[in-house]
Order: structure tokens, then C-alpha cells, then sequence
């Protein structure tokens, strides 16, 4: 199965119809929406092509197909005009019976970086104290966002780190795109939003 990984749309219709187009090209299973879907937040310009209500009319169109949680930037109002749930904190998806998922924005619940430390603009997160042993006897990937910067490292044979950046307001150097899970060819991939890979590992 393919899963199309993306994070801080911000609004952005043009950022969401890239994220769309590569869907349905790519034939993507699932789409998972790591928070920060519709507002562009207080401290962010206005994206290219901000316009959320035209935003949830596209995305309410793969409701079924979506597994979204909640952004800094998320509120109550916007899961009124959202098909599908996106207020949780975190969801969790077992992808097979050796691969499971952990996703969540970063604001809350965030993976250590490897000097031990939050990463930048997550310290006030936490790692989730329930994400135990026992989830990761398993192959386990942490999807994160909120930084809008992409990451991707593996941290041992089984414990993969992978945040997506942003397809409208990248920062930091990163460039403007979304990650790519395929179970079948056993990859995790950065993408610009053209689909070009930037960075990829395998999961074997």
C-alpha cells in the first residue's frame, strides 16, 4: 500500500491540490494529514493560493481515504466543515503485522532528536509515554510536522523518524513537498511537490 504523508497545508489550495494530484497519479491508498489543515496561524504569512473552505471541499472528496489528527492551528470550526476526524491528538495505523505508524503534528507529542532534545519549535512537546516497547517490537515510523522542516532518519533497524515539512510554507531550507510510505517496496521517501524524491530509505 502506498501512504501519502503530508503536514501544514495551511490553506493552501495550491499546496493541496499538489498533494491530490500526486494521490490519485501515484495511486495512493491512504492520505494522512499530520494537523494544521485549514488556518495559516498567527505567525505564518498568508500562503499562495490561501483558501480553506476551497481546501476542505478537496479534501472532503477522499474522506474515506484520509487519517488526519490536530494541529497547533486547528480548532472546533474546522472540523465543522471537515468529512472526516481531525481534532485527536495522535492515530496510529498497524500498515502490516511488522509495520506500525505513530503520527501526530509535534506539538504535543514529538520524538526525540538524537542529542536527546525536542526538536526545534517542539519543546513544548513530549514523547508519548504509552509509545512503549511493546509498539516498538514492531518496524515503527514516527510521523510528526509542525516544524515545516523535513526530516527523515532511521534511529536503529526498527525505528524510523519522518516529518514531511510543508507543501506551502517550508522553512529552513526545506522545500515545499510531502513523504511517501510504500509498504511494498518497503520505502519511506521526502518529496518535493512535484513528486520528485529528495530522500529515501528502505524500511527492510
Amino acid at each position: 500500500m502506498k501512504y501519502l504523508v503530508c503536514s501544514d497545508i495551511h490553506g493552501s489550495f495550491v499546496a493541496a491540490q499538489k498533494i491530490v494530484d500526486f494521490f490519485e497519479k501515484e495511486s495512493c491508498h491512504k492520505l494522512l494529514i499530520l494537523g494544521d489543515t485549514l488556518y495559516h496561524g498567527p505567525r505564518n504569512p498568508l500562503p499562495k493560493g490561501h483558501n480553506p473552505m476551497k481546501v476542505a471541499e478537496l479534501l472532503n472528496q477522499y474522506a474515506e481515504k484520509i487519517c488526519a489528527c490536530r494541529g497547533n492551528c486547528d480548532a472546533e470550526v474546522d472540523q465543522k466543515v471537515l468529512h472526516f476526524p481531525t481534532m485527536d491528538d495522535f492515530f496510529e495505523l498497524t500498515c502490516s503485522s511488522t509495520l506500525k505508524v505513530f503520527a501526530s503534528h509535534g506539538h504535543i507529542y514529538a520524538p526525540l532528536s538524537t542529542d536527546g532534545k525536542m526538536p526545534v519549535n517542539c519543546e513544548d512537546a513530549k514523547f508519548p509515554d504509552f509509545l512503549t516497547t511493546p509498539f516498538i517490537q514492531n518496524k515503527t515510523i514516527f510521523f510528526y510536522g509542525h516544524t515545516h522542516i523535513s526530516l527523515l532518519e532511521k534511529r536503529n533497524p526498527d525505528y524510523f523518524i519522518c516529518n514531511p515539512g510543508s507543501p506551502s510554507l517550508p522553512k529552513s531550507g526545506s522545500q515545499a513537498g510531502f513523504a511517501l510510505l510504500d509498504t511494498d517496496l518497503q520505502t519511506i521517501s521526502l518529496r518535493d511537490t512535484t513528486g520528485k524524491i529528495l530522500q529515501s530509505l528502505q524500511i527492510i
